[in-house]
């Protein structure tokens, strides 16, 4: 007996996007539910999709405010949000709200289909955490507090762990400056405090901390730590 495809409920007013991410999506064996605005998207939800492409510029309601309100109807549903580019203070707002990643228009299916993957996969790994997180050469152990490149143990200062710890816990999303300055440091809100301890974390887990494979900038946003295997 096969598991039921995976829904995913897919809100944007532009007819030729629905269009392209129904194709896209289907082929890949998701199961597509459409809303063209708010109020079909609210409806949708009792459908119970597991996973929502939001895409920020809605006709009938601001796409921040209906992410508002998704979340508070649903806490674990991943949200993917499309935006426009250079609106990074869109995305950083998302983001705050508690979206999962962002995309910018353009973009292509490829990309769309990892960072859906990632979202779920990030969803999964919330409602039952690893010990230990594994992406490439690097690993951590959550319990232990161990961290190793290949078979190296990387010692670490007590914040650049607890940075990569915040980092591990929510692997593949994009985490803004103002979530993880709140994480780490409760009242400091100048982000020239995390450039530091990132630009200290990739001197120590990094091949080439000035081309890095795991610590990832997203530029004007915050910080992505590379999925894990």
């Amino acid at each position: 007996m096969s598991a039921a495809p995976i829904k995913v409920l897919v809100i944007d007013d532009e007819p030729p996007i629905r269009k392209l991410l129904r194709m896209g999506l289907s082929t890949q064996g998701y199961e597509i539910l459409e809303a063209s605005n708010g109020k079909t998207a609210l409806e949708k939800l009792t459908e119970g999709p597991a996973l929502i492409i939001l895409d920020l510029g809605l006709p009938d309601i601001q796409g921040h405010e209906l992410l508002r309100t998704i979340r508070a109807r649903n806490e674990a549903v991943p949200i993917v949000v499309l935006s426009s580019r250079g609106d990074e203070a869109g995305k950083v707002q998302a983001l705050d709200l508690g979206a999962d990643d962002y995309l910018t228009k353009p973009f292509g299916m490829d990309e769309l289909l990892a960072r859906l993957r990632a979202a779920l996969r990030h969803q999964l790994q919330v409602q039952g955490e690893r010990p230990i997180f594994r992406t490439g050469d690097l690993s951590v152990d959550l319990v232990r507090r161990i961290v190793k490149l290949g078979e190296r143990e990387v010692k670490l200062s007590p914040k650049e762990y607890d940075l990569l710890r915040v980092l591990v816990q929510h692997a593949g999303k994009v985490l803004t400056h103002r979530f993880l300055l709140k994480e780490l440091w409760d009242e400091l809100t100048d982000a020239q405090y995390l450039r530091v301890y990132v630009r200290q974390l990739r001197q120590k887990i990094e091949a080439d901390p000035e081309r890095p494979q795991y610590v990832l900038t997203e530029t004007g946003i915050g910080y992505r730590l590379k999925a894990g295997d």
